[in-house]
């Protein structure tokens, strides 16, 4: 199950061609493409995406942070998990752990901060209940 007994979320994927850089490694902006992605799938997973719709908001990405530990290659199977572990009036903080499936490393590491906004409006609103009932929040994950 890609949720957790906690409330993390996993998501296990392949390394394509098109992730690749030109020292044939993952290119390090995919990781950001991949924290949107995985970020996306929980809210889908866990009811939290339709909930937004239904509040009428949508988050969108303040600032991301990222440690590279070590690279993945082409076809490399990697699982990304990612959790809440900090959430206040208006804002969330999400964060991920890249690991490579063959050897279980763990290649990176990351966080984001979102801020939830009217949608219409576009300015920070805060997080209604049906939303941040969807995300349980965990300080260790």
């Amino acid at each position: 199950m890609p949720i957790d007994a906690q409330g993390a979320f996993s998501h296990t994927f392949p390394v394509t061609a098109d992730m690749i850089d030109r020292q044939n490694h993952v290119n390090n902006v995919v990781y950001v493409q991949w924290m949107q992605d995985v970020a996306i799938a929980h809210s889908r997973a866990c009811g939290g995406y339709a909930a937004m719709e239904q509040a009428g908001g949508t988050w969108v990405a303040r600032a991301h942070h990222i440690e590279y530990l070590k690279p993945a290659y082409l076809d490399d199977v990697i699982t990304a998990r990612t959790w809440i572990f900090d959430a206040t009036k208006v804002r969330s903080r999400r964060r991920y752990q890249f690991h490579r499936v063959a050897d279980g490393a763990l290649i990176a590491r990351g966080e984001t901060d979102w801020v939830y906004i009217d949608e219409d409006t576009g300015r920070p609103i805060a997080i209604p209940e049906i939303v941040r009932a969807c995300y349980p929040v965990l300080e260790n994950g």
